[in-house]
């Protein structure tokens, strides 16, 4: 299977500030790749690098096998993007705008292939009415027709739902689908919204403060045999003290809404709960959980939970 993108040791530094840290991943051929990180994390500096809008302190990229830097214009013809929130022309309906990229990309089209973009991406209805009268989530549609309408092999999406309500939220998922399984495209999907990319990537990456923390598929990452499990008591600190005194201690993981987090086995679940109970602890709720929300906060929080519980 191809290597769309290999980017190997990419630092991207300002002033005194190293946003992106020796970074290397590869996306493959046909991967929804989510790209994840907090807010600041450097997912963004990295696209921008990986559409030459910004030039790497150092470090390579390859885009379909080919150097970015000595190949720029063979490569983003067959990229397309969307960063944050696109900018239209408001006065011209979806239909014109998307004619005018058209144009600009200097691509033969008909009124026929517009409208079919535009059909895909839920516009069709919406075809001739002005931009200017369009909701957030129907704008970022239309970005993403506009991204496609030179028919590119990949796909760049920077935090596509920022904005958005339930209902865009799930029309942008949708789409991202569609794009993969239908139309066969490689997609690159940055966001913050876990439980989104959980649903439709192929593969993850996560970083923080420019650095590479995990890389591989939801079944690669997550341990099958280990599960979190989400703790409330009556009274938590006293709770926290004893799990720390116990043989639990090595199980505990950071603090999340003033619960308790422990990792452990889904068998160990019957002599924790006993545990617990032996010590006289009320206990309101004891929840298994297995998310990518969950691993997501475990391997960028750290172990946070005696700072959260005695601040």
């Amino acid at each position: 299977m191809q290597e769309i993108i290999k980017v190997t040791s990419l630092t991207k530094q300002f002033r005194n500030l190293t946003a992106v840290d020796d970074l290397s991943f590869t996306v493959q051929e046909g991967d929804v790749y989510g790209f994840l990180g907090q807010n600041g994390a450097g997912k963004s500096t990295t696209i921008r690098m990986l559409l030459t809008l910004i030039a790497p302190t150092k470090g390579s990229m390859e885009l379909f096998g080919y150097n970015l830097q000595q190949h720029r214009i063979e490569i983003l013809r067959q990229v397309g993007a969307v960063i944050e929130k696109p900018d239209m022309y408001g006065y011209l309906s979806a239909y014109e705008n998307l004619k005018l990229f058209a144009k600009l990309s200097g691509i033969k089209y008909s009124q026929q292939t517009l409208m079919q973009q535009l059909e895909m991406v839920g516009l069709a209805e919406r075809a001739h009415d002005k931009v200017k009268t369009f909701s957030q989530g129907m704008k970022q549609r239309l970005g993403i027709a506009v991204a496609l309408v030179h028919d590119p092999k990949l796909i760049i999406l920077d935090e596509p739902t920022n904005g958005l309500d339930p209902q865009g939220i799930a029309d942008i998922r949708n789409l991202i689908l569609h794009l993969s399984r239908e139309l066969k495209k490689t997609v690159l999907v940055s966001s913050h919204l876990l439980s989104e990319i959980e649903q439709v990537a192929t593969r993850l990456l996560i970083i923080d403060k420019g650095k590479k923390l995990v890389e591989g598929t939801s079944a690669e990452l997550f341990d099958p045999s280990q599960t979190i499990v989400e703790l409330d008591t009556l009274n938590n600190t006293a709770c926290l003290q004893l799990l720390q005194q116990s043989e639990w201690n090595k199980a505990l993981q950071q603090q999340r809404n003033h619960s308790i987090l422990l990792k452990t086995s889904r068998d160990q679940l019957p002599h924790l709960h006993k545990w617990l109970v032996q010590q006289n602890i009320d206990v309101i709720s004891l929840q298994p959980r297995h998310t990518l929300e969950d691993f997501f906060l475990q391997v960028t929080s750290g172990k946070q939970y005696v700072e959260a519980f005695t601040d």
